[in-house]
């Protein structure tokens, strides 16, 4: 998933939020630059003015429905919906759902991305490979397929270490390991890194109130803890959206008031003293995420006096590359002009193997093509599978897309995105008029078996890179899944394929497919 940040000036950093939240006592310039938005899927940040250049979007996937969204059990059938859905296209989706609970199709794949290719990071050998593997796939498939080029960026991880080598009671002689990983859009350290105080803020107001004359010069730690509570009660994502503020923001806000280094708490819902990574706001100074368990340490002993950190991480921002896009269709029978997308992201951090984000999306827009084909079922309208290539670094991917097919999007009937996980899936996170809702109801019915029932009405697009389209009003549908252990894996090296139930991702290729067959294939287009 998400994440993360494209930076642009005066473009959003959409993490998927949307209640304000305002820093009245703020006097670093980032900050008074900045407009957070924050609802239970994740943030919004807005750079207003002069961000230094870059930025925007990792869209946080949506979240387990809050009480009172639109569920829809199955109702009684109206005579709209028996035009829009005979009999013969409910039969059909019930054969597409039966086929994907039936198939490993989905699984198999995600295997060879996660386990064959590896991680993905974008410029890097495997992301070429996995687009070129992909557009193979789909053209056995009989799918007419184009590798889109992108240019991306190309940054790569370099030596990850740090010890506190000062603080209260220390045994002499001796060090404290610390757990880290460099954040992405980190600078390096001198090859035998800073030693430097650390100074610990829980908020960028206490950062503020520190000063530039108690944070110049020293290593800054944002101790912001994630809301495990919160995740396990359903509310994952609206605890990412609290936490990984500081993530994008922080490294920036301290290098302002002259910090050497800044380390973030990992943005995850598990102790298991793993370091989670993502995307950051460059700011010219090396930035980190330290584990939990390590950001605790360091805290307790900075109540007790002073501490100092070595501190060596060596990233290297190599020169962009070409990566692709992969665009896949499979012609509409009846009105081929009009599309409807289904993708997910076929780039990864380099941790892990990019299963849960965002191989597993990748795959079940794969299936959906691969059903079709398997019960000889075509599309009324164009289905368009895409592997986004560069949505945790920038979206470069989707830019591409929507600078060369933007003047088309009138003729889009939806897009379909998949970025939040493999986990049993709950419906869908849809950002189209009500009356679009409320014409999909005979869906609700196919898929009532599998629990997929839910359908959460949004104000923003529902995945980063479909968002363009959304924004140009294509109603836009997020794969709504249980997000309550996302995070415990999210942007780890745990990242890997064990983590994907293969029962759960079965469900996840079935929602979609039915989805995607229905609004291909229904009568008349959902109201935009």
């Amino acid at each position: 998933m998400a994440e993360d940040f494209q930076l642009s000036p005066l473009r959003a950093v959409s993490l998927g939020c949307q209640r304000q939240i305002h820093f009245p006592s703020m006097s670093t310039g980032l900050l008074r630059r900045m407009s957070f938005q924050i609802t239970s899927f994740g943030i919004t940040i807005t750079l207003l003015s002069g961000a230094g250049g870059a930025q925007t979007p990792a869209q946080t996937p949506p979240q387990i429905p809050p009480t009172g969204m639109a569920m829809m059990a199955a109702p009684q059938s109206s005579a709209v919906d028996q035009h829009n859905f005979p009999p013969l296209l409910l039969q059909q989706l019930s054969a597409i759902k039966a086929a994907a609970l039936n198939d490993d199709y989905a699984y198999r794949q995600v295997a060879h991305l996660t386990e064959n290719i590896g991680a993905r990071p974008t410029g890097s050998p495997q992301a070429k490979a996995a687009a070129e593997y992909v557009g193979a796939e789909l053209r056995k498939l009989g799918l007419d397929v184009r590798l889109q080029p992108v240019t991306v960026p190309h940054w790569v991880r370099g030596a990850e270490t740090a010890a506190l080598v000062e603080y209260p009671g220390m045994v002499p002689g001796t060090t404290q390991k610390i757990v880290l990983t460099a954040l992405g859009g980190s600078t390096a350290t001198p090859a035998d890194g800073i030693t430097a105080d650390v100074v610990v803020v829980n908020t960028f107001e206490e950062l503020a109130a520190q000063g530039r004359d108690k944070v110049a010069g020293k290593i800054v730690l944002f101790n912001e803890v994630f809301d495990k509570q919160k995740a396990a009660a359903g509310m994952a994502f609206a605890a990412y959206g609290e936490a990984v503020r500081y993530r994008g923001a922080g490294p920036k806000a301290a290098a302002d008031l002259g910090a050497a280094a800044a380390l973030v708490r990992s943005v995850g819902s598990a102790d298991y003293r793993l370091a989670h990574t993502g995307f950051s706001f460059p700011a010219g100074i090396p930035a980190g995420a330290v584990t939990a368990e390590d950001a605790d340490l360091i805290a307790h002993l900075a109540g007790e006096g002073k501490v100092r950190m070595r501190l060596t991480l060596t990233p290297q921002k190599l020169p962009d590359e070409t990566g692709y896009n992969v665009i896949a269709d499979l012609k509409g029978s009846e009105h081929p002009e009009q599309i409807v997308v289904v993708s997910g992201h076929l780039d990864s951090w380099d941790l892990g193997t990019g299963a849960i984000d965002d191989g597993a999306g990748v795959v079940m827009a794969m299936e959906t093509a691969e059903i079709l084909q398997r019960l000889h079922l075509r599309p009324g309208r164009t289905l368009r599978v895409i592997a986004w290539m560069d949505e945790e670094t920038g979206g470069s991917g989707s830019k591409a897309y929507s600078a060369e097919y933007g003047n088309d999007f009138p003729h889009y009937i939806a897009a379909i995105e998949s970025d939040s996980g493999a986990a049993h899936p709950l419906g869908f996170d849809i950002k189209a008029a009500p009356a679009a809702i409320e014409a999909l109801r005979p869906v609700q019915g196919v898929l009532m078996s599998i629990g997929a029932t839910a359908m959460q009405p949004t104000t923003y697009s529902p995945g980063a890179d479909i968002a363009g389209m959304s924004d140009a009003g294509v109603p836009a549908f997020g794969v709504l899944q249980d997000g309550r252990t996302y995070f415990n894996y999210h942007h780890t090296a745990a990242d890997t394929l064990d983590k994907i139930v293969p029962s759960e991702l079965r469900e996840n290729a079935a929602a979609m497919a039915v989805m995607a067959y229905a609004l291909s294939n229904m009568k008349d287009p959902i109201p935009r």
